[in-house]
């Protein structure tokens, strides 16, 4: 849903945005899945034990970002706490 917004913005506006993932494609990755174009990963993710990437990831996009979209469903959890961080 945000991605769809940020395209949408993007071509009024002179914004740029990437879709971070968490994890390399492993093992079970599909090769006939699509990776978005927009993707990337974040510097480091390769050490990071595979329990820790996703607040490595959340910290690291904090770190590098402007703005972060969020869209969070539940008031506590890992999204809400990323998402409490970035609160000024």
């Amino acid at each position: 849903m945000v991605k769809r917004r940020l395209i949408e913005r993007k071509e009024i506006y002179s914004i740029d945005y990437a879709v971070v993932l968490a994890y390399l494609p492993g093992k079970k990755y599909d090769p006939g899945q699509k990776v978005p174009v927009d993707a990337i990963l974040p510097d480091g993710i390769e050490t990071v034990p595979r329990k820790f990437a996703i607040n490595y990831c959340n910290k690291w996009m904090l770190e590098q970002s402007d703005y972060v979209v969020t869209y969070v469903k539940r008031t506590i959890g890992g999204a809400a706490r990323f998402k409490g961080l970035g609160a000024v």
